[in-house]
C-alpha cells in the first residue's frame, strides 16, 4: 500500500515511518515518497467527502473539494512539518520510554503546500465573538484513544488567521497522497506535526482549546514524575529549536536546523573536538520564513577519533541544550539537545 522509499518504518498497524537521513540530505525539500508519516489509526477509505464548519459561527459551511478549489485563491507554502517525537531515540537511550516509537531524527520534511487559506474559508463562515480556538478533526478513527475517537486538535483564531495557514490538496506540485492526508489536510507552520491534521473533514469555532485525546492527553510535556492524564503538563504548541547531522565525512558534515514558532534560523556552529571549540556553517537554501535550513561544514582532521557536535541559533538569540539527559519526559517529546556524532578517521 505505501511502498514508500528511504523511510525507517516502526509501525505497519497503524503505519508510522521516519525518513532515512540520507534522503533528508538530498536537498532543502523533502522527496514525497521518503516524507515522514505519523498515524494514530488506519488511513481511511475515500469517500464522499464534505468539509464542515462549525461551531462559534454565524455562517455554518458544507463544502466540496470542488468548491473550495474554485471559489477561494490558491496559495502556495514551502513549510518544515516536524514530529513532537522526533530524537525520541536519544532519551530512551538514557531511560526506556515503553509504547513509544524509538523515532530517530527523521520525523521530519520539507515540502511545498498548496491549498486554500484557512483565513479565507473563516471569512466565509464568520466567526462570533466567542470564537478564540479553531479546531480540525480528520476522518481517521484511532484505537489508542480513550474512548476510540478521530484525531484532532485545535490552534489560536489568530494563527489560523495567518497567511501562512493552509487547507492543502497538493504537495510538492502533486496531488496529495491518502497516507499523507488526501483529499484535504490542515498545514499549521512553525507549529508541532500534530496540529496539521491530515483527512481534515470538520472545523469547530470554539471558546477553549481542543478537548479530545490527542490534544488534552497525548501531545503534552509532562515532568520527569509525570503521567498522562487530561490536563496534566503543558500542551505542545510551537516547536523547538532544533537541529541534526544529516551526513559525516573526513571532509564535510550536513544537517539540518529548524526554528520553529515566528523565529528563524541565524546561525549553526560545528566543534570537532566534542565541544571545546567552534565554526561557523554555511547556511544553505533560504526556503522562506516557514522552512529549515540546511547547512554545510568543511573538516580537515587527522587521523584518529572525532566528536562531532552541533549547536544552532535563531533570531531570538536561543541555542540548543548542551545534553539530552536534563530532556528526558516521560512521552519523549522535544528533545532539541545539541546532536553528536562520532567519526573515526
Amino acid at each position: 500500500m505505501f511502498g514508500k522509499r528511504d523511510v525507517i518504518v516502526h509501525g505497519t498497524d497503524p503505519y508510522n515511518a521516519e525518513t532515512e537521513p540520507a534522503a533528508l540530505a538530498e536537498g532543502a525539500i523533502t522527496a514525497t515518497d521518503a516524507f515522514y508519516v505519523r498515524n494514530h489509526g488506519a488511513v481511511p477509505e475515500a469517500s464522499e467527502w464534505r468539509l464542515r464548519v462549525e461551531g462559534a459561527v454565524e455562517r455554518p459551511l458544507d463544502l466540496s473539494l470542488e468548491t473550495l478549489r474554485e471559489a477561494l485563491p490558491e496559495y502556495t507554502v514551502t513549510a518544515t512539518l516536524q514530529c513532537a517525537g522526533n530524537r525520541r531515540a536519544g532519551l530512551i537511550a538514557i531511560r526506556d520510554i515503553p509504547g513509544e516509537a524509538p523515532w530517530g531524527p527523521g520525523a521530519t520534511g520539507t515540502a511545498t503546500w498548496t491549498g486554500a487559506r484557512l483565513a479565507d474559508v473563516l471569512a466565509l463562515a464568520r466567526p462570533s465573538g466567542e470564537a478564540v480556538h479553531v479546531g480540525f478533526e480528520g476522518a481517521d478513527l484511532s484505537p489508542e484513544a480513550k474512548p476510540p475517537q478521530r484525531f484532532g486538535g485545535s490552534i489560536p483564531l489568530d494563527k489560523a488567521r495567518r497567511p501562512e495557514v493552509l487547507l492543502a490538496w497538493a504537495m510538492n506540485g502533486e496531488p496529495l497522497e491518502p497516507v499523507h492526508g488526501a483529499p484535504l489536510r490542515v498545514v499549521v507552520p512553525g507549529y508541532i506535526g500534530a496540529r496539521s491534521v491530515k483527512w481534515l473533514d470538520r472545523i469547530e469555532l470554539r471558546r477553549t482549546p481542543w478537548k479530545g485525546y490527542f490534544q488534552e492527553v497525548v501531545y503534552r510535556l509532562l515532568p520527569e514524575d509525570g503521567r498522562p492524564a487530561p490536563g496534566a503538563g503543558m500542551p505542545l504548541g510551537l516547536v523547538a529549536l532544533n537541529a541534526d547531522i544529516l551526513s559525516a565525512s573526513p571532509t564535510e558534515v550536513r544537517g539540518y536546523a529548524f526554528a520553529g514558532g515566528e523565529r528563524f534560523i541565524t546561525r549553526v556552529d560545528v566543534s570537532s573536538d566534542g565541544g571545546t571549540t567552534w565554526r561557523q556553517a554555511e547556511l544553505l537554501e533560504d526556503l522562506g520564513p516557514w522552512a529549515w535550513r540546511h547547512w554545510r561544514a568543511p573538516l580537515d582532521l587527522p587521523p584518529g577519533d572525532h566528536e562531532l557536535v552541533v549547536r544552532a541559533w535563531d533570531s531570538s538569540a536561543a541555542t540548543q541544550p548542551e545534553d539530552e539527559a536534563s530532556l528526558w519526559n516521560p512521552k519523549g517529546y522535544v528533545n532539541n539537545a545539541r546532536p553528536r556524532c562520532s567519526l573515526r578517521i
